[in-house]
C-alpha cells in the first residue's frame, strides 16, 4: 500500500472513527504521518452526501461488511479493522475475501513460505534418520568396511540436502 500524499510505502494506516457509521482511512509514510501527528485537528465535518445513487449504495456494502461477523467467536469485520487483531482461526475463512487483498499488499503474496517449526514430525523423523546413518557409519568405519561407509557417508549428505 501506498502513502496516500506522497506515495512512498505506507507504514501507518490510521482509521478515524467520527460515528458507527462513518470513518476516514490514511494511510501514511513515517514523514508524513509525523506532518500528519503535528496538525491540528480539523474542526468535525459533516456527513458527506453522496453524489449519486451508486456512491450510496457503496456506503450500504460498506456498513453490511463492517458489521459481517465470525460465526465461531463473534468477532465483527469493524472490530478487526479497529484493532488489528482476529479472534480466532476461522476468521481467515470468515474474512478472506477481505483479508487476501490485503495480506497481499502488505506482504506481496498470501502464502507463507518461511521457515518450517523444528517440532514437525517429519523433521524429526529425518533428524532421527541421519543420527541412526552417522552411528552405522561411525560402526562400518570402525570394522573397515569402507564401501558400505562411503554409501551411508553419501546417504547421509543427500538427506542433509534435503
Amino acid at each position: 500500500m501506498r502513502c496516500e500524499r506522497c506515495q512512498k510505502p505506507a507504514i501507518m494506516h490510521i482509521t478515524e472513527i467520527h460515528s458507527d457509521a462513518q470513518y476516514d482511512e490514511h494511510h501514511l509514510c513515517e514523514e508524513c504521518w509525523r506532518t500528519y501527528q503535528t496538525q491540528p485537528e480539523p474542526a468535525a465535518k459533516p456527513a458527506p452526501k453522496p453524489a449519486n445513487p451508486s456512491g450510496l449504495e457503496e456506503h450500504e456494502e460498506a456498513l453490511a461488511l463492517n458489521e459481517r461477523q465470525c460465526d465461531h467467536c463473534g468477532i465483527k469485520f469493524v472490530d478487526f479493522r479497529n484493532t488489528g487483531r482476529l479472534g480466532c482461526p476461522h476468521d481467515y475463512e470468515a474474512f478472506q475475501s477481505e483479508l487476501v487483498p490485503l495480506l497481499e499488499s502488505i506482504h506481496g503474496t498470501a502464502q507463507h513460505t518461511g521457515k518450517k517449526p523444528k517440532r514437525l514430525p517429519e523433521t524429526r523423523s529425518l533428524l532421527s534418520e541421519l543420527a541412526r546413518l552417522r552411528k552405522q557409519l561411525a560402526e562400518a568405519i570402525e570394522q573397515e568396511r569402507y564401501e558400505t561407509a562411503a554409501q551411508l557417508r553419501d546417504a547421509i549428505r543427500q538427506k542433509e540436502q534435503h
